[in-house]
């Protein structure tokens, strides 16, 4: 029986045919490349040398202590004899010795002027109040407007008092004001004093009198 396939598409023909064109065409090239490749240069071949392994290790902290001074040295203790003392001091000669005079009598108080024009004001006894201090005190009494203010305090009064003891001046030299500067300047005024004295002799003073107020 006859064949029924078409010569053109018998598949083994084709086949044999592309592997020797195929094969024609890889030695063409094959050779073309020996033919027409550079020649080769020479090349060295560089070969390191081998390296040095570093190995890093931990590095510890050292503290460090801090260095303590040696102690001093005991200071040298130098004693000295008393044959060496003795060397050293010589008696002063008693004819070189100038004598202390000393005074005949206590030397003298000074004079103070103890004339009626004079008021002292630092005597060897002040003068005092007939009836002390007390009496002075119950002669003032509160104004009106100081009561009602509530003022309280002390006002002092500058007095001189002569030698008979008498209130000869008097002015207010710290107040309170309201009317008792007044009150107390008043009270003064109007008191006896037992003079004040220097030398046991009665003297013209000049001295400073409190006067409180205090509210009941």
């Amino acid at each position: 029986m006859p064949s029924l396939k078409n010569p053109k598409a018998d598949l083994r023909k084709l086949y044999y045919r592309t592997f020797e064109i195929s094969l024609i065409i890889a030695l063409v090239i094959l050779i073309a490349a020996f033919k027409f490749s550079p020649p080769a240069s020479n090349t060295e071949l560089l070969i390191e040398g081998t390296q040095e392994i570093i190995k890093i290790e931990d590095i510890i902290n050292t503290v460090q202590k801090p260095s303590v001074p040696p102690p001093p040295k005991a200071p040298q203790i130098i004693a000295a004899t008393i044959d060496d003392l003795q060397d050293d001091f010589v008696l002063p000669d008693i004819d070189d010795v100038e004598p202390v005079k000393l005074p005949d009598k206590p030397p003298a108080k000074p004079d103070i002027d103890l004339s009626d024009e004079i008021f002292i004001e630092i005597p060897e006894e002040l003068p005092s109040p007939v009836g002390s201090l007390k009496s002075i005190q119950e002669k003032v009494h509160y104004t009106e407007i100081a009561r009602r203010a509530g003022i309280e305090g002390t006002v002092y009064i500058q007095a001189k008092i002569d030698k008979n003891g008498d209130v000869m001046d008097a002015l207010v030299i710290k107040g309170l004001g309201a009317g008792l500067d007044e009150e107390a300047l008043n009270a003064v005024k109007s008191t006896k004093f037992v003079p004040g004295k220097q030398r046991g002799k009665a003297v013209n003073v000049k001295m400073v009198i409190p006067i409180k107020f205090v509210l009941k």
